[in-house]
């Protein structure tokens, strides 16, 4: 368990917030989210390196890909979990 990850320990307290019901790896360079019910990836966030800004990434024919044509969506980590919850191409 990392627990003296900021990023991860953030993720984990939104999560926590909202019921629970959400894994959290880190891997390579980034945070992969599972659902704890089914073992199914959900998205996975990738810092960018600026400040606490991410890509948020979906899990599409077998891989996580980028979302959308134009370059994916980058946000802040608050903004992209708000995005994550709330967003139906998750679920």
């Amino acid at each position: 368990m990392v627990t003296s990850d900021p990023i991860f320990q953030r993720i984990q307290a939104f999560d926590r917030s909202r019921g629970g019901g959400v894994a959290v790896r880190r891997v390579n360079r980034g945070y992969s989210l599972y659902s704890t019910a089914t073992g199914v990836p959900i998205a996975r966030l990738r810092p960018t390196g600026q400040a606490d800004m991410v890509e948020v990434l979906w899990w599409r024919r077998g891989r996580w890909a980028t979302i959308g044509d134009l370059g994916g969506v980058i946000l802040p980590l608050d903004q992209a979990l708000d995005y994550i919850a709330n967003e139906s191409l998750f679920w």
